[in-house]
């Protein structure tokens, strides 16, 4: 009788030391939506160059997200169209392999062929497409290519119809533009989505004369963002993201598979390495900041397998 109270009574100690270490530990980061920036090669700015994994190798990264509760993908650079089969092959994996609920690009637009939308369209979910002025002596003076952007981006966005991509529009906003007109514009291309930034200095990525672009030239005060979002707030598309909400709510990957830290520390290791939850736990990601800007939302092309289960909040 003695023991048998007495093991119980140690049974119940161990328990309760087990659910306060459980209740103590913090919370586990789930990273259900993470930006590959598999480049920094851009054709915009042909003299960087840039490491890229191997196929087999962004394969593994895309299983052990996938693993640890990754949802949506988003490839991005430099110019992902700089590795046109990797990122088609990539994303096919994504969607026909790991079931993906959205796989998603940003690029500039000047490198897509209709060849590869209708090999690899029905494996994309949304394109999104940079298109910081509808004055393309504005597009040049900011960087956005050398004259012709503007054209290919409207061809761009009829070929996304044609082929049952999401159309989405992601523009920059900075001192060159944040006092531009773009209602009628981005009327006649009407987006699924018109995403517009405040210009955001990442010191290690465009905070100086070091840096691959040095961006500080092009910033903006929060009024004159406020100025821009004012005059275009009519449209049931458009999305504003200030610095504030913009600065630390994105997961991104750099080349390497490491997670950025935007200015607040270096990167993680590589999640091939140390895998994604150890990666994880050198990150800082503002996760609320993440819901409050919408960061899930009904991210699936119509028709497709699978959606996001919060479609009422925007993208």
């Amino acid at each position: 009788m003695y023991y048998s109270a007495l093991v119980l009574g140690l049974l119940t100690i161990a328990l309760g030391l087990y659910y306060l270490r459980i209740a103590t530990q913090p919370p586990t980061k789930i990273p259900v939506s993470v930006n590959y920036h598999f480049t920094r090669q851009c054709n915009y700015d042909t003299a960087t160059t840039s490491h890229v994994e191997s196929l087999d190798n962004a394969k593994r990264g895309m299983a052990l997200l996938k693993q640890a509760g990754m949802r949506k993908i988003n490839f991005a650079g430099g110019e992902p169209f700089m590795n046109p089969e990797f990122l088609g092959k990539l994303a096919r994996y994504c969607k026909e392999v790991l079931n993906l609920e959205s796989v998603s690009i940003v690029t500039n637009g000047s490198k897509v062929t209709d060849k590869w939308l209708s090999e690899y369209g029905k494996h994309i979910d949304i394109m999104a497409v940079s298109c910081d002025s509808f004055d393309e002596a504005t597009n040049v003076k900011i960087g956005r290519g050398t004259g012709q952007h503007l054209e290919k981006f409207k061809q761009l966005s009829q070929l996304c119809k044609k082929n049952g991509v999401m159309f989405k529009v992601n523009t920059v906003v900075c001192k060159y533009n944040f006092e531009e007109d773009m209602n009628a514009a981005i009327q006649e291309i009407a987006p699924k989505r018109w995403k517009c930034f405040q210009v955001l200095i990442v010191p290690e990525e465009n905070g100086s004369e070091k840096t691959l672009r040095d961006a500080r030239e092009l910033t903006i005060t929060d009024e004159q963002f406020q100025l821009f979002c004012d005059k275009h707030n009519q449209h049931e598309w458009f999305v504003p993201e200030g610095n504030k909400v913009m600065a630390s709510s994105y997961l991104l990957l750099d080349e390497y598979l490491r997670f950025l830290n935007k200015g607040v520390k270096e990167p993680t290791r590589s999640i091939l390495e140390v895998g994604v939850a150890e990666a994880l736990k050198d990150v800082y990601w503002d996760e609320e900041g993440f819901q409050e800007r919408g960061g899930e939302y009904e991210w699936s092309r119509p028709g497709g397998p699978a959606h996001g289960t919060h479609p009422e909040l925007e993208f």
